[in-house]
């Protein structure tokens, strides 16, 4: 199913998304797998950090929801993450800011006492057509928040995390493909991938886990946010699949990587693309 052109003011909101992008509401049935758990999300009030909430607390997960001032669609994903039996805790504010960063950290320590599994799904992009139009202020908003937030949430969440917890960050089919109106957002997206590679490696004799899921087209706000109508209404049908991905689509994978079912796996990449190879 394609979508009709739209376009929204960033961050953009589920609400005024048409069709409404699919997050396991009414279809994903959890058995478990992270019961117990106590997990921190960025970007988790919509969107793939939605989905993979509400996947999370029906495997059995606490949830702590960050986002930036998204209010209504961090309720709406607290709801769903109460109705499974679980907590929610909502943070909102701007991971730009270092300072955030670690509340956030401390945030989830006060209510849970650990953190076992932290996902790093925030972030922003903005289309442009030149790098000559690309403001200063956009590039290092970028930057800051799709990889200067994940060194510092990491920093600071990493003394509170024992052995076999997991750390799940979201790149991009981007970090590879690199189109050329997204600049500043594919260079975030492959120092992602780097810096998970990397710091999986670091960690690993900590007995910590850390990988990384590269989403393809996905069906969430940040698209009839920051690009184009008439990109909008085309989007994902350059896939192999022809159709755009929903956000629970890539939720279940967060959950493959958060669980124990992926306990020999550390330091990788997942692509979640409909059939765009990621290497």
């Amino acid at each position: 199913m394609n979508q009709p052109p739209q376009q929204q003011t960033p961050p953009g909101t589920t609400a005024e998304m048409d069709p409404k992008p699919d997050h396991g509401e009414e279809s994903y049935k959890g058995c478990g797998k992270l019961e117990g758990k106590a997990t921190v999300i960025t970007g988790g009030d919509s969107g793939i950090g939605r989905a993979t909430a509400i996947a999370f607390a029906r495997e059995g997960a606490d949830v702590l929801i960050a986002y930036l001032d998204e209010d209504e669609d961090a309720k709406e994903t607290a709801k769903w993450v109460e109705q499974a039996g679980k907590r929610a805790i909502l943070v909102p504010g701007d991971i730009q800011d270092p300072a955030h960063c670690r509340a956030i950290v401390q945030k989830a320590v006060d209510e849970f006492g650990r953190i076992d599994v932290l996902v790093n799904n925030a972030a922003f992009q903005m289309s442009r057509d030149s790098l000559e139009d690309t403001p200063d202020e956009e590039w290092e908003r970028t930057f800051k928040t799709n990889i200067g937030a994940i060194f510092y949430i990491t920093k600071a969440a990493l003394p509170h995390m024992g052995k076999g917890s997991t750390i799940v960050n979201t790149t991009s089919v981007n970090s590879d493909i690199a189109p050329p109106k997204l600049i500043a957002y594919s260079a975030t997206k492959a120092a992602i991938a780097n810096f998970t590679a990397s710091l999986g490696q670091l960690v690993a004799e900590r007995g910590i886990r850390v990988n990384s899921v590269a989403p393809g087209p996905i069906w969430t706000p940040l698209i009839p946010a920051t690009m184009p109508p008439e990109q909008v209404e085309s989007f994902g049908q350059e896939t192999p699949m022809k159709r755009a991905g929903q956000p629970v689509e890539v939720a279940k994978v967060f959950v493959f990587l958060a669980s124990a079912d992926s306990s020999y796996v550390t330091g990788a990449r997942y692509a979640v693309t409909g059939g765009v190879p990621v290497l």
